[in-house]
């Protein structure tokens, strides 16, 4: 049974394990009709030639059964060896590679079980050498031992390092996944903080206006169905992100939909004004959306804490960095108490400095809230 490590890695890998494979196997071919021809074999078609088809041929499935692939290897040799032959040059080399193949799976117990009962049928077969030479019998007994610990031990290193780089690599998938859904809270808490401020603003004055000027509130109820309704299609876009559905996804809200939000905000009756210094469409995408979310859940949570009736929101567009300054008259923290991060103010503080920028937050002299971050743009810190 092919082992489970060996299913999971990439096809590319696969292709250029496959192109080893087959290379091993025409070698192995090769390796012993050379070794016949050269020393002029008899008859090399009825012994020596079918071992080396059969040897390579079964390193063409050694990934996907490599025990089979370890005791047929050995078998084949065994067999050859017992019709009389002496073992064959070069049939140490598919036979070790099937060794490491078994050492790099769950069954590398069996290796050195199986590699101990070669080596002592090896030892008993070649003892007429012990007499007339001891240290030619010592050297080949050690050799096949010690050749046997390094194929175990390079195979459990192997087996090792694949293990170590498949976790690394769900380590890192799973880091990028929080990553992203960290991302997308912050953005559906803009997007859902922003939208409960306008509407909540133009219900207000629906109510109020209503027996008065109904034609008014007519306006404030179709202005918070149509802040709901872009909401709406941002939330969609996020949910298709998240379900990887490329085709459904729109572009984020940037400095392109500043106009629309800065009109909202106007419209919920927040004085805003609005001072840009620079060229906003030479701003790159992720920028871009680091100042547009700044800006909205700024403006966001001085409508909803701030009893503010005036913001005003600077931007600086430079060649190396962007600053953002928004700036309201509201009440500020009563007593000058310090300043307690909610989830808005945090976001804006994460989403900032994961672009190596600085943000701050706090009241200003005289009363009213300050928000200001400076944000490095793409290429900047060559």
């Amino acid at each position: 049974m092919a082992e489970s490590f060996a299913r999971r890695e990439p096809t590319p890998v696969r292709h250029f394990a496959r192109i080893i494979d087959i290379t091993l196997a025409v070698l192995t071919l090769v390796f012993f009709v050379a070794v016949a021809l050269a020393t002029g074999v008899h008859s090399p078609w009825q012994g020596q030639i079918p071992l080396g088809l059969f040897l390579g041929a079964l390193l063409l499935v050694r990934r996907r059964w490599p025990m089979t692939v370890l005791l047929l290897s050995i078998g084949g040799v065994f067999v050859y060896h017992l019709t009389g032959h002496w073992s064959p040059p070069g049939w140490i080399w598919p036979v070790a590679v099937a060794y490491f193949t078994v050492a790099t799976t769950p069954r590398v117990r069996w290796v050195p079980v199986i590699g101990l009962a070669q080596l002592v049928y090896s030892a008993v077969d070649a003892r007429w050498v012990l007499d007339r030479n001891p240290t030619h019998y010592l050297t080949h007994v050690v050799g096949e031992g010690l050749l046997l610990a390094i194929l175990i031990a390079a195979g459990l290193t192997y087996a090792a390092t694949t293990r170590w780089r498949e976790r690394l690599r769900e380590s890192d998938n799973r880091a990028r996944a929080a990553e992203e859904r960290l991302h997308v809270s912050h953005e559906v808490h803009d997007i859902i903080a922003h939208t409960l401020a306008v509407v909540g603003v133009q219900l207000n004055v629906a109510a109020d206006t209503l027996q008065e000027d109904p034609a008014e509130a007519a306006a404030a109820l179709r202005l918070a169905k149509d802040v709901r309704n872009r909401a709406m299609s941002d939330l969609r876009s996020l949910i298709a992100t998240l379900r990887d559905s490329p085709a459904d996804i729109a572009p984020q809200a940037d400095l392109a939909s500043l106009d629309a939000l800065i009109a909202d905000i106007r419209a919920a009756g927040l004085e805003v004004i609005l001072d840009e210094r620079g060229d906003r469409a030479a701003v790159s995408a992720t920028p871009a959306i680091a100042v547009y979310r700044v800006v909205q859940e700024s403006l966001a949570n001085t409508l909803k804490h701030g009893e503010a009736s005036k913001a005003e929101v600077t931007i600086g567009y430079r060649l190396h960095s962007i600053t953002v300054e928004i700036i309201d008259d509201g009440r500020g923290v009563p007593g000058g108490a310090d300043v307690t991060e909610g989830h808005g103010l945090a976001g804006m503080r994460e989403r900032v400095s994961a672009l190596g920028g600085e943000f701050t937050a706090g009241p200003v002299p005289g009363g009213g809230f300050a928000v200001r971050a400076d944000i490095p743009v793409a290429g900047s810190m060559a």
